[in-house]
């Protein structure tokens, strides 16, 4: 199933590329990527490694080793619209129906024998206790050997020699699991493309901040969860690089053309997967275009390709979900500034406590610096939990409430 799908996905994004006359959506691009990346797990050609989100997929490509965060198998489960019928099998075999969609789909889906086998898997403490249950439980359905990176809080004390010890550690690991050696001169290339990649997510996203700005609501969707899984590789460096020149066209265009913006949103952690015009509704009907995502950010420094390692661990640790609630609130608060923010929408998704669990203090950070937070009680993943009506509802609201506010940074 999945094979077909991302065969299916890549030939018809290769089609469109090729017919669009040189100038290429680099949305395009980036599902183009994705397909991609779904055909190699599933095609058994490289050693699969199933990984929690902050582990260091630039040392595993640079290994020979093609891996994923386990939630981008339900993020896909949604987009296709059979996500539901995994997580009932899920729940039907006892996992928690309070836990998050993504990892219930997820289990649902190895336990049908839909996910590819790993080799190996790698767990971490960040970003979420229920991801790294997730990876241990398929490490016994797979029976496969399992490391789970430890992420500090901060910075403090020992905290990044600790860590980037650990990830050397992994570097062993692959190696006594697949037979694929470190290769150094591989790794420091990988490291120099990552860098390369960050510099262009720099400029793009200072492109992004302008008013009004040249993305769209859907232009970055995922785009800081996903990109990561790309990262030490050459089609991250062009994935980004089409991102800031695109942005730098539609900068450069007579007004005329520019799109209006009578608000501008920040979205809070994941978009709602499946298919919904949640977007399409607040940019057509409302002028209110989604300009930064959470995670849509560069928080960590460039890394020295001879000395990788605290470098990597750093960047683990600089993810805002990691460490206390005060400084994931601050760098929201710091998104805001950056791109004008007019609200907030924040996706409530069932079961995380990344979500649901912080709501009430992410809204109260923003609203100290003036901007209004709208919460919606949805599943990111189970369409079945999603009522169109009563979403465009609360948006209407939300709007009509814009209207009557002056902007912050007026």
């Amino acid at each position: 199933m999945l094979q077909q799908y991302f065969g299916e996905l890549e030939t018809g994004l290769l089609s469109a590329i090729r017919g669009s006359d040189g100038l290429v959506n680099p949305r395009k691009l980036y599902s183009l990527e994705v397909a991609r990346l779904g055909k190699r797990l599933c095609s058994g050609t490289s050693p699969v490694a199933w990984c929690g989100i902050t582990a260091p997929f630039d040392l595993l490509h640079s290994m020979g080793v093609t891996s994923s965060f386990v939630e981008f198998v339900g993020a896909l489960l949604a987009v296709t619209g059979v996500a539901g019928a995994f997580i009932d099998t899920a729940d039907q075999a006892g996992y928690s129906s309070d836990g998050c969609s993504y990892h219930r789909a997820v289990m649902g889906a190895a336990s049908q024998g839909l996910m590819p086998e790993p080799a190996f898997l790698v767990g971490a403490t960040n970003p979420c206790s229920g991801g790294l249950a997730a990876i241990e439980c398929l490490a016994r359905h797979y029976s496969r050997p399992l490391t789970v990176l430890h992420i500090p809080q901060d910075e403090s004390g020992g905290n990044v020699a600790y860590l980037a010890q650990q990830i050397r550690v992994l570097a062993g690991f692959v190696t006594a699991h697949t037979g694929l050696p470190l290769d150094r001169d591989r790794l420091r290339e990988a490291i120099e493309n990552t860098n390369r990649t960050r510099a262009a997510m720099c400029e793009m996203y200072a492109l992004a901040q302008r008013v009004p700005s040249p993305a769209t609501s859907k232009d970055l969707s995922n785009f800081g969860v996903v990109l990561p899984l790309f990262l030490g590789s050459e089609a991250a460096v062009e994935l980004a690089c089409a991102y800031r020149d695109e942005f730098a066209r539609r900068c450069a265009a007579s007004p005329t053309t520019k799109k209006r913006e009578t608000f501008r949103l920040m979205w809070i952690q994941n978009r709602i997967q499946f298919r919904q015009d949640l977007e399409k509704l607040l940019e057509n009907e409302y002028k209110a275009v989604i300009v930064v995502d959470e995670l849509n950010d560069v928080t960590w420094d460039e890394i020295d390709p001879e000395e990788p390692f605290e470098g990597l661990a750093r960047r683990s640790i600089s993810i805002p979900f990691n460490g206390t609630m005060e400084r994931r609130v601050e760098h929201l608060q710091k998104l805001a500034r950056e791109y004008r923010i007019d609200g907030a929408v924040s996706p409530c998704n069932w079961g995380c406590r990344q979500g649901t669990g912080a709501r009430g203090l992410i809204q109260a950070g923003l609203e100290e610096i003036g901007v209004p937070v709208l919460n919606l009680e949805v599943d990111c993943v189970d369409d079945r939990k999603y009522t169109e009506g009563q979403v465009r509802t609360r948006v209407e609201a939300f709007v009509e409430m814009l209207h009557g506010r002056s902007s912050p940074w007026n």
